[in-house]
């Protein structure tokens, strides 16, 4: 699989751009924003999705880490195609939308060409199931101390399930503690680390 790719631009055209690495040249799917950003003849580093189905291979390629973790989370939702998800994921910063997705703000998803309303519900609920598993599992990990409200291993596992490194996810889960009161759920926390997240 391909996870990243470094190499120099060699042409760019409306949903992708061709990257010459090695004298090879591999065609990336790539949202917007880092196809505005992309110059012909300079040096480009891409985090990429290696697609790998019996008909096709593609190459999504993303600035950052936790925009390819959103992508790879919103393609286990039923539904949701790379397409889709890379349309998502281009569509504002990814703190904006897991904010929006823990919020239940379908308004958000449905304004994406191609998300239809039942398709933004559909995300909204797999996502926060997932979010709330990973927290739920970590909660089951021996070293929970009598707090009434989540601990910060709850939300270090939930952020991280969004896709965010255990670093910035447990420096995120710090500073919600200190925003949030003493019980407040893994939910109420994890939305406070993505608003410290965002204003990042």
């Amino acid at each position: 699989m391909i996870a990243s790719l470094r190499g120099t631009v060699d042409a760019i055209f409306a949903d992708s751009l061709v990257l010459e690495v090695g004298g090879i040249g591999y065609r990336v799917f790539a949202g917007p924003g880092t196809l505005a950003a992309a110059r012909q003849g300079e040096t480009l580093k891409l985090r990429t999705h290696h697609l790998v189905r019996e008909d096709v291979q593609a190459l999504y390629g993303f600035r950052t880490t936790e925009e390819l973790g959103f992508f790879t989370l919103l393609l286990t939702v039923t539904g949701v195609g790379p397409k889709v998800a890379l349309a998502i994921v281009s569509s504002r910063p990814v703190t904006d939308l897991q904010l929006a997705v823990m919020q239940g703000d379908e308004a958000v998803l449905t304004a994406v060409s191609g998300v239809g309303k039942r398709l933004a519900g559909r995300i909204v609920l797999e996502l926060r199931e997932k979010v709330a598993a990973a927290g739920m599992a970590a909660a089951g990990a021996p070293g929970r101390g009598p707090v009434a409200g989540a601990t910060e291993s709850e939300v270090v596992a939930a952020l991280q399930a969004l896709g965010y490194s255990q670093a910035e996810a447990r420096e995120a889960a710090r500073g919600a503690a200190t925003d949030t009161a003493f019980d407040a759920s893994l939910e109420e926390r994890v939305k406070a680390a993505l608003r410290r997240l965002r204003r990042e």
